[in-house]
C-alpha cells in the first residue's frame, strides 16, 4: 500500500472540478469555478484538522494553520507551502483523466478516442517514468496538474502530519490561491497574514526541480487606429489598421521568440491579434532574466511605436504596457538559506535538485519581492497547459515527501 493512500483519488478529485482563469473578469478570483473549489478545500482542511483556517479577503487565499507540536518552538521558524487553484486557458470542461500502470518507459500511451497520443518520439521525457503510474488526459482537455498536483501534494502532506503527531515540527502555513495563469494572483497575497517566516511555492514540473531564478515579464498591449473608406476612393485616404499591425511586427528581432530561444534568452511573443482595416488590437508578453536586457526590450516596443506615429499627424499607434512580475533571483540571492534548505531536503532523500531558470515565472515572483523570499518546489506535471499533460503518482509522492523532509530540517533549526 501506498504511503499516501489518499493522494490519487484526492488529485482525481481535483482535476475534475474545473477551475480555468479569466483574463477579461475584472472579480477576485476571475471565475466563480475557483471560488467554488476555494470553499471545497476550507471544508477539507478543516475535516483534517487544520486550525484558522480562512478566505483571505483581499487576495482570496485559503489559509491555514497547522500548529507547532514542539514543546519549545521559540526559534523554529514557521514555514509555508503554496500552490494555485487555477488552469491555464485551454479546455478544462469535463476533465476524465486516466491512470496508466506500471508504464513500460517506450510505449505508445493513447488519450482516451480523441485520437492523440504521447510517444517517445515527440517527448521523450516518457522515458524517465518507466515502471510508474502516469495519470494522463483522455485528449480533449487538459489535465490541470499545474497545479493541482502542488495543491494535492501539501493537503496530503499536512494531512500525514495530522496522523503522525510523532513527527515533530513548527508551525506550518499553507494558501491555495486563484488566476496564477493569468498573472494576478498573487497581487494581494497578504505576507502579514499568512505568517510564514519562509515559504515554497510548490508548482514546478519535473522531479527534482529547484527554482529560484524566474524572468522579468511585462505584457504589451497595441492599439493601431486605421482610417477605413471604400477601396475604390482609398488613394491618399485609407490607413489599415492591420497593416499597421503587420508592420509593427516586423519591427521585432524574428529570432527572439519563444520557439527559437532556449535557457536565459529573453523573447517577445505575440498572444494575439485581432482587428479590422479600422482599428486592431496585438497583445505582447515580453521576457528576459536579466532586469537591464529586459528593460531593453521594454524601450525598444516604445521607440517602434514612436516611430510608427511620426508617419501621421496624429498618434495611430497606442502602446499599454504594464510590468506582471521580476526575477525572484534579485530577492533570494541576498540570503540562499531558504534554497539550500529545499536542497538539502531533496538530496537527504536522494533526489538530485535540478536548479536552472524558469522560462516562466511563478506566484512566488511577487511574492518574494513582498518580503518572503518564495522559490520553487517541482509538483510532478510535464506538458504542462494541454491535452498532452501527464504527470507521475510516484513523483507527487516524492514531492510530498520533499515538503515532510522540509519541515523535519526546520523543525531542527
Amino acid at each position: 500500500m501506498t504511503k499516501y493512500e489518499n493522494l490519487v483519488p484526492r488529485f482525481l478529485k481535483y482535476v475534475r472540478k474545473e477551475t480555468r482563469s479569466d483574463e477579461e473578469s475584472t472579480t477576485v478570483p476571475s471565475t466563480q469555478n475557483q471560488v467554488e473549489f476555494a470553499n471545497e478545500l476550507v471544508l477539507e482542511l478543516n475535516e483534517i484538522g487544520l486550525s484558522n483556517v480562512r478566505i483571505a479577503q483581499k487576495s482570496s487565499y485559503v489559509f491555514a494553520t497547522l500548529p507547532s507540536n514542539l514543546q519549545n518552538d521559540e526559534n523554529v521558524k514557521k514555514v509555508g507551502f503554496i500552490s494555485h487553484i487555477d488552469t491555464a486557458d485551454f479546455n478544462a470542461k469535463n476533465v476524465s483523466p486516466q491512470v496508466i500502470k506500471n508504464y513500460d518507459g517506450q510505449s505508445e500511451i493513447k488519450l482516451g478516442n480523441s485520437g492523440y497520443s504521447l510517444t517517445i518520439d515527440e517527448f521523450p521525457n516518457l522515458k524517465n517514468y518507466k515502471g510508474d503510474n502516469l495519470i494522463t488526459t483522455d485528449g480533449n482537455t487538459l489535465l490541470g496538474a499545474d497545479d493541482k498536483a502542488g495543491v494535492t501534494e501539501i493537503m496530503t502532506a499536512v494531512e500525514y502530519l495530522v496522523a503522525h503527531p510523532e513527527i515533530k515540527h513548527g508551525e506550518i502555513e499553507v494558501a491555495f490561491g486563484p488566476d496564477e495563469e493569468i498573472g494576478t494572483g498573487a497581487d494581494r497575497f497578504e505576507v502579514d497574514e499568512f505568517g510564514a517566516d519562509m515559504a515554497y511555492t510548490v508548482d514546478g514540473g519535473p522531479l527534482g526541480q529547484l527554482e529560484y531564478e524566474t524572468f522579468n515579464a511585462a505584457q504589451a498591449t497595441i492599439h493601431f487606429i486605421g482610417k477605413d473608406v471604400h477601396p475604390s476612393e482609398a488613394k491618399g485616404i485609407m490607413i489599415n489598421a492591420l497593416k499597421l499591425a503587420v508592420e509593427f511586427e516586423n519591427h521585432l528581432p524574428s529570432a527572439e521568440v519563444p520557439e527559437k530561444t532556449e535557457g536565459r534568452q529573453g523573447f517577445f511573443h505575440l498572444l494575439s491579434i485581432n482587428g479590422t482595416v479600422d482599428e486592431a488590437k496585438m497583445t505582447y508578453i515580453i521576457r528576459d532574466h536579466d532586469r537591464n536586457k529586459f528593460e531593453e526590450r521594454k524601450q525598444l516596443v516604445r521607440n517602434i511605436v514612436a516611430k510608427m506615429n511620426e508617419q501621421f499627424d496624429e498618434d495611430r499607434v497606442i502602446l499599454d504596457m504594464k510590468d506582471q512580475y521580476y526575477n525572484m533571483r534579485e530577492v533570494i540571492e541576498k540570503d540562499m538559506t531558504v534554497v539550500e534548505l529545499a536542497k538539502k531536503a531533496m538530496e537527504d532523500l536522494d533526489i538530485k535538485p535540478l536548479i536552472a531558470p524558469v522560462r516562466g515565472g511563478t506566484d512566488g515572483s511577487k511574492i518574494s519581492f513582498m518580503g518572503l523570499p518564495t522559490p520553487n518546489l517541482f509538483a510532478g506535471p510535464e506538458n504542462m497547459h494541454a491535452r498532452f499533460e501527464y504527470v507521475s503518482e510516484q513523483t507527487m509522492e516524492q514531492a510530498t515527501d520533499v515538503v515532510l523532509q522540509i519541515v523535519k530540517l526546520v523543525s531542527e533549526g
